[in-house]
């Protein structure tokens, strides 16, 4: 019989138990997902990345998993009630599912402090998509009727409440974090290691007040949140604030049920992840383990791959929680792990402190100084990746080399032990990343993740992972493979130039001549990224236009309702009155939702593919062109008013950002390229989280490049300093045509100056110095870029042949049915309007709208 395996719960904890359990399930099973959220399970630890752009399509977890023909996944619709008895489920909707086996994967709900006004509008959590979208809206709805910057309170100064101010002031807030203990992160920082943090946080912009209580949020006659009261009874004036407090785990199904719960929260488990009834496991943050729930992902995926193996009779165990934590806020390196207060009896502390530079780092040794215990790192925490997997084992050398700057003592080279826990979000071991490569033939990281899913979540451990795979084939004689794919040998930069060298100008001649087969959806893209650098054709012109991946195959992003949007460029935010009457005239009459994005554009989502030439018919007739929004290309140039505004501006911000902007559009490239010029060191628009960043001094022009937002954020390097226009444009020129020529598919700009030999130095002896007398090629295929842009949409206009393609159907009519009607697909949500957001109405899933006051 087909074992029936019902999940209640669809986040990330939920997504691995259903990829473990139908990836190793022999028997015939069966396995729904009920879900709450009207989502797909998303990447819920990556929330901030909706922030730096990132949608709710680039959070979605690994889609394949849940495309097994054994799943089913039930979105918008969640469990109202466990009948233990009957073993069966009943959903909100009526809907009744028996079951074998039940898993509970409810995770937990933010927490809200007995403060005083709490659940006013104005308050907000961090919890979910849907609080980060509210808080967008709000903000930036706040913003428009203020006038200027919107002031932010942040309740709760750990993790997720230092992650929420930079989100803020992502969105151009002025964020203040509360928090009522002595120092931020208190439950992962020591008092000094706290203050140095404070002074991070603090230069970024934020402020910061510890010791401090809030005992209500003052809202005024109009509705809106203007401040909040402390326990000394001051007040903080504010626009809105975001409590940050803690989650409370979501046990009331299993309270209902009868199963036995902790005192203080969550369904309590055994080693075995099965709660008092042997029928129900509980996984995540809503499992009680020896009397504590945690908010971490990294021990639901642990107990997800226990309670998989159970279900197919296995025997493994849940050991434990790994507390091991990593601030993602941009800028700021902080990374706590093991044992880090000392509590350990006759334990050591090594510690290492700059002031100056920001930066504290300890280790926790055992009393011999030899076994690793734990640690904390703030201002640098690159040796996290390092440090982590040898908790609990010999450290291997002096602790000064994991302290001490770089060149101050030379690192430490013993191999991690095969226990060593590498990947603490799947639980992967040193040793079954070994075993990997020796029994399953895997030679690259993609290759250790599909097999063994280490770093596949946050990533901070692909570059340990990539050490282990390389030291492995190096003892087995083989050297690492930089192939592209199974059809090319060479990496990508190698075949760059080939291509190059060669002046082939098609697919099927690179693939004939260089590689072998007929190509496949890696070696496609970047063939075609390469192609359109060097031959600098339209991107649908002859056999290439097959290449493109579905976005660049018709110049529009498709949205997850199989809807495009269109996105038209404004270099440098700029707009004339006409054209915000064109775009709204047409956002009107197709019925598209508009949205104001941190690229200082209009986004208009919701077009038939059929209408995408009737749109950009008229945006082109109007003035604009092709904002290369679907494209691995250049995306935006963001800007600060600068000197033209400004009364703090040194440079003209807006013009240097108008003149990139038309220079590097349509620029392909290994991945998405972002700029950001700012107009004095204020750094209005960000500009060191850019691939490349501008920044105007009373010398001139502060180069930056490196910068990354999204999973991993970094900060960008400063390349060059106090340059004039011409100067400051020939280095970046250098610097993407560099880029564009050496780096590997798929990747940004910050991995690959990470990799670059001699890094930010070798960076400029090349493009500045010019050691490897390549300038002038450099210079040279920048100029034949500029010299031969074209306006991708417009040129698809004029070409009867490329406009066929915009079809929904093969046998189309070349006018539209008039009897054709397009409805709602079930369960689909449409986006809120601007006067439904303000009134407070509520969208329900479903066909129809229902109105809540």
């Amino acid at each position: 019989m087909t074992a029936r395996i019902v999940v209640v719960g669809a986040g990330m904890v939920a997504h691995r138990f259903a990829d473990s359990l139908v990836s190793r399930a022999e028997q015939d099973i069966s396995l729904t997902i009920l879900g709450e959220e009207s989502r797909r399970p998303y990447d819920r630890v990556g929330l901030t990345r909706f922030f730096d752009g990132a949608g709710a399509e680039d959070l979605e977890l690994d889609p394949a998993v849940l495309e097994d023909p054994r799943i089913r996944l039930v979105t918008g619709d969640p469990v109202a009630q466990i009948d233990r008895a009957a073993r069966t489920v009943r959903t909100a909707s009526g809907a009744e599912l028996g079951y074998d086996h039940l898993v509970l994967a409810t995770g937990s709900s933010a927490a809200r402090p007995p403060v005083r006004g709490a659940e006013h509008p104005g308050c907000f959590v961090y919890r979910t998509l849907d609080d980060v979208e509210q808080l967008k809206a709000h903000v930036e709805r706040r913003a428009s009727q203020l006038g200027r910057p919107v002031r932010g309170v942040v309740i709760g100064g750990g993790l997720l409440g230092l992650e929420a101010a930079g989100a803020l002031q992502g969105l151009d807030a002025e964020p203040t974090v509360i928090q009522s203990s002595d120092r931020l992160m208190s439950a992962q920082l020591d008092l000094p290691a706290g203050a140095v943090l404070r002074r991070l946080i603090e230069q970024r912009g934020i402020a910061v007040r510890t010791r401090t209580r809030t005992t209500s949020v003052l809202a005024g006659e109009d509705g809106e949140v203007h401040g909040v009261v402390f326990d000394d009874d001051t007040v903080l004036e504010t626009d809105l604030v975001v409590f940050t407090v803690g989650v409370r785990p979501r046990d009331e199904l299993a309270r209902a049920a009868g199963l036995v719960c902790a005192p203080r929260g969550g369904v309590e488990i055994d080693p075995s992840c099965r709660t008092s009834d042997p029928d129900i496991s509980a996984i995540g943050e809503v499992a009680s383990f020896e009397g504590m729930c945690v908010g971490l992902v990294a021990p639901g995926y642990a107990m997800a791959e226990v309670a998989a193996d159970r279900i197919l009779g296995g025997g493994a165990t849940f050991a434990g929680y790994d507390l091991s934590t990593k601030l993602k806020l941009s800028g700021v390196d902080v990374a706590s792990f093991g044992d880090a207060f000392a509590t350990t009896p006759g334990a050591l502390d090594v510690v290492y402190t700059d002031p100056v530079s920001g930066v504290h780092k300890k280790l926790v040794l055992s009393d011999d100084a030899k076994t690793l215990l734990g640690g904390m790192l703030v201002g640098d925490a690159s040796a996290y990746g390092a440090l982590r997997p040898l908790v609990g084992g010999a450290l291997g050398g002096d602790p000064a080399a994991y302290l001490m700057p770089a060149g101050g003592v030379e690192a430490p080279t013993a191999e991690l032990p095969d226990e060593a826990v590498v990947c603490s979000c799947a639980s992967v071991t040193a040793g079954t990343i070994r075993g990997a490569v020796h029994e399953e033939g895997c030679t690259d990281v993609a290759g250790i993740k599909a097999c063994t899913k280490a770093g596949a979540t946050c990533g901070s451990c692909v570059f340990a992972i990539k050490g282990l795979v390389g030291a492995e084939l190096a003892k087995m004689g083989r050297s690492v493979s930089t192939a592209l794919c199974e059809h090319f040998e060479m990496s990508r930069a190698q075949l760059f130039d080939a291509v190059r060298v060669s002046g082939l100008t098609t697919f099927s001649s690179v693939i004939e001549r260089f590689g072998r087969g007929r190509g496949c959806d890696v070696c496609k893209p970047v063939l075609a990224s390469i192609l359109a650098v060097l031959v600098r054709g339209h991107v649908l012109d002859g056999e290439n236009a097959t290449l493109q991946d579905t976005n660049d195959h018709v110049m529009a992003n498709m949205q997850k309702d199989g809807t495009y949007s269109v996105v038209p460029r404004m270099a440098g935010g700029e707009v004339t009155p006409e054209g915000l009457i064109v775009i709204g005239e047409i956002a009107r009459d197709y019925g598209l939702y508009t949205k104001l994005t941190g690229g200082q554009r209009i986004d208009m989502f919701g077009a038939r593919l059929e209408q995408l030439p009737e749109i950009w018919r008229r945006l082109v007739d109007a003035g604009f062109e092709s904002g290369q929004a679907y494209g691995k290309s250049l995306r935006t140039v963001k800007s600060c008013v600068g000197s033209t505004w400004c009364r703090y501006g040194v440079l003209d911000s807006v013009g240097m950002a108008v003149n990139l902007e038309l220079r590097y559009r349509g620029l392909r490239a290994p991945h998405k390229l972002k700029l950001g010029v700012s107009g004095c060191a204020r750094e209005c628009a960000e500009a060191r989280g850019k691939d490349a960043g501008i920044i105007a001094t009373a010398q001139g022009w502060n180069l930056y490049v490196g910068g990354n937002g999204g999973a991993t954020p970094r900060h960008a390097e400063l390349l060059v300093e106090g340059v004039d226009d011409e100067t400051l444009i020939r280095t970046i020129d250098r610097f993407f045509m560099y880029y564009i020529r050496t780096a590997d598919k798929l990747q940004r700009t910050a991995p690959w100056l990470e990799a670059l030999e001699g890094g930010i130095d070798g960076l400029r002896e090349v493009i500045l110095e010019d050691s490897l007398g390549i300038c002038a090629d450099l210079d040279a295929l920048m100029a034949q870029h500029v010299d031969s842009y074209q306006d991708e949409w417009a040129a698809t206009l004029a070409d009867p042949a490329k406009l066929a393609r915009f079809q929904s159907f093969v046998n189309a009519p070349s006018t539209p049915d008039p009897d054709l009607a397009y409805v709602p697909e079930r369960g689909q949500v449409r986006p809120a309007s601007i006067d439904e957001r303000r009134s407070g109405d509520v969208l329900i899933a479903g066909t129809t709208l229902e109105v809540r006051r």
